[in-house]
């Protein structure tokens, strides 16, 4: 009711920003949130606090915007040779380059006070690293073909500040959750990258779906058994029971499916394969958060 009130072209404009940030597309942000939510509830053992529950989940939704108006600042050439991406506001001219940087700047900021109000030392030093990755990730497809790798880490380092910001410290779980993370990313988003692969040819974009070709299939398959092996290790360490390991066999069963879904690498099948990654995050995240719960 609020924004019919509001005159045509402010409309537009809100709209605009929200292509921008994706508020449309909520997928990216969940990808984000479930390995922060496994770090947070893995430290706490239990149900982490209150306030690190909202830091964390509105840091998640913040920097997650950020990065895809840093992102779109980054390839605003590229993005109008590409199919899915040549009708961005910020490709077709309706955002301002410089509106993109204020937003990116702006959100970062906020997240910035979040941790420095509501944390600790430790969170806070680490939130610098968390902020050159977000940055510079963007513009790693145009040096290396392993852009999914910096995506990764630029994801997974909420895991070590979610851990900081419960405990006050960093232990080996805290790494292999990280790591399982990056390779996850991996996995899901060479899915996403496999959809824009005939065009990234075109233009010379570098992905990991360029540069595996046709082994992709077979890569992501061994890629995802080790995401399973590190978290079988983490369900080790962290004496963790039942309920994690049937977590964990449901996301390996999710990883099975999504090989099926991209069986034909046409982009459908490839994008559906990426969404539905959301779900093998949020079998695990389930699973653990029950162990936890009735431990």
């Amino acid at each position: 009711m609020l924004a019919n009130a509001l005159p045509d072209h402010v409309r537009l404009r809100l709209r605009d920003y929200a292509l921008l940030l994706r508020l449309n597309r909520p997928v990216g942000t969940l990808l984000l949130l479930w390995p922060t939510y496994w770090a947070l509830w893995l430290a706490a053992d239990g149900m982490p606090s209150t306030s690190n529950l909202i830091v964390f989940t509105l840091g998640v939704y913040f920097m997650r915007a950020a990065g895809c108006a840093i992102n779109d600042f980054a390839d605003r050439e590229w993005d109008r040779h590409v199919e899915r991406t040549k009708d961005r506001p910020l490709t077709t001219g309706r955002i301002q380059p410089w509106e993109a940087v204020a937003l990116f700047v702006g959100l970062g900021l906020v997240s910035f006070l979040m941790v420095l109000l509501f944390t600790n030392t430790l969170t806070l030093y680490l939130a610098f690293g968390g902020a050159l990755l977000a940055f510079v990730y963007p513009f790693m497809k145009r040096y290396t073909h392993l852009p999914q790798v910096f995506l990764g880490a630029a994801f997974g380092w909420s895991i070590p500040m979610a851990w900081a910001a419960q405990t006050g410290e960093l232990s080996q779980v805290t790494w292999l959750l990280f790591i399982a993370n990056i390779i996850w990313s991996v996995v899901y988003d060479t899915f996403y990258a496999m959809v824009d692969r005939e065009d990234d040819l075109k233009v010379g974009i570098k992905s990991t779906a360029v540069l595996f070709g046709d082994a992709d299939r077979l890569i992501l398959g061994i890629l995802q058994t080790t995401i399973i092996a590190i978290l079988l290790l983490v369900g080790q360490q962290a004496e963790l029971g039942t309920f994690y390991y049937i977590g964990l066999l449901t996301m390996a069963c999710l990883f099975i499916y999504h090989q099926f879904l991209a069986r034909e690498r046409d982009r459908a099948g490839c994008f559906k394969a990426f969404l539905h990654n959301n779900w093998a995050g949020f079998a695990l995240f389930a699973g653990l958060a029950v162990d936890r719960m009735l431990a």
